[in-house]
């Protein structure tokens, strides 16, 4: 066969994702919903728990491995860089935040390798952007549109799409709106810091004019001053119950609680009190805590869907440097390891330089 018949592969490995939950036909064609990411983020425990999956992952180095040998490769340029629009660290925090809140993220291919046609740039793509259609059962997408216009399913313009689960903002939207109405609540008690109630006239009636009036200057001078005045003709009856009364803060801080365990993280790391005492034993045993019950399905989410056909060449796969950046144990217990290692024969000096990010002395020892 010569050269000229040969034809470019075009590689198919997700040319129509599944439907795995109700939440995704939701988000993807704009049907209501309880709360919207931006509601969400004004809840400061979604926006704490928010920051801490999203930021500790992204600044997480990805890696290219053979799966035949377990080695480390030369990663292809996308690995260091997906997006030639923004650092790798913005692409993956938000890819990371589409996943948390809606349970899926894209990615639109910009470019593509000519001998393969895999993935050589994506760019990450807001959710409310994408609408699609569905085969008859809903079961598998059909087809995808990005600002209303078709895109190919497979190759250059086309989506890489990572799913994770249905989205905090399908499930725990009746959580996140009871965390707003809380703060609502609370900031309606900081602005009228008197009790509710009512002002009542045993004389003369007022015009409207000046009852409004007079409702004005009650409220201006509540704020300026705690002490107020009557005139014997007006008398002050509270209607409600004072802040305290109500429990705002701790609404708020079991709330805090709430959302935190809506994100699956530790309500310890979103300062709720009623879990101020939990201790760890060292940090490294905290960030091994974080991973593997909150930070885990995000890493293979994406991942996996990295190391498919159609993005990673085949026996190749992607992985976070875990174990080398956010696991990496204290310098001393790494030199204690290396020791025990070189005195066994199990590597040498050189081998253990590379392992400490060391470069070579260069006389030979």
């Amino acid at each position: 066969m010569g050269i000229f018949s040969r034809k470019p592969q075009i590689l198919e490995a997700q040319n129509a994702p599944q439907i795995m939950s109700e939440s995704y036909l939701t988000y993807g064609n704009y049907f209501p919903v309880m709360v919207t990411r931006a509601q969400a983020l004004s809840v400061p425990s979604i926006k704490r728990c928010r920051d801490l999956i999203c930021g500790t992952i992204a600044s997480i180095p990805l890696e290219y491995y053979k799966k035949s040998t377990g080695e480390m490769i030369s990663p292809p340029r996308w690995i260091e860089q997906p997006s030639k629009a923004q650092p790798r660290f913005e692409t993956l925090y938000f890819t990371l935040d589409s996943l948390l809140m809606y349970g899926v993220s894209y990615w639109q291919i910009t470019e593509t390798y000519l001998e393969d046609s895999r993935m050589a740039n994506a760019n990450w793509v807001a959710n409310n952007r994408v609408t699609f259609n569905t085969d008859s059962v809903n079961n598998f997408v059909t087809q995808y549109y990005l600002d209303g216009v078709p895109l190919p399913m497979s190759g250059l313009g086309s989506l890489i799409t990572f799913q994770k689960d249905e989205g905090i903002l399908a499930v725990g939207g009746s959580t996140i709106k009871a965390a707003l109405d809380a703060q609502r609540a609370a900031s309606v008690a900081l602005e009228t810091p008197s009790a509710t109630g009512f002002l009542k006239n045993s004389g003369a009636d007022l015009p409207p004019n000046e009852v409004t009036g007079l409702l004005a200057a009650w409220k201006r001078a509540r704020q300026n001053n705690g002490t107020a005045y009557l005139t014997a003709t007006l008398d002050y009856q509270t209607t409600g119950f004072s802040p305290k009364d109500m429990a705002y803060q701790d609404a708020i801080q079991g709330l805090a609680t709430e959302c935190a365990r809506l994100c699956s993280v530790d309500p310890y790391y979103v300062s709720a009190s009623m879990n101020t005492t939990m201790t760890y034993a060292n940090v490294q045993d905290e960030r091994k805590q974080m991973v593997a019950f909150t930070l885990q399905p995000y890493v293979s989410a994406i991942e996996s869907r990295l190391s498919m056909d159609d993005v990673s060449t085949a026996g190749h796969y992607v992985k976070f440097s875990l174990d080398d950046s956010f696991l990496r144990t204290e310098p001393m217990e790494r030199l204690l390891v290396l020791e025990k290692m070189l005195a066994l024969g199990l590597i040498t000096t050189e081998q253990a330089m590379q392992m400490e990010d060391l470069s070579p002395n260069g006389n030979g020892s």
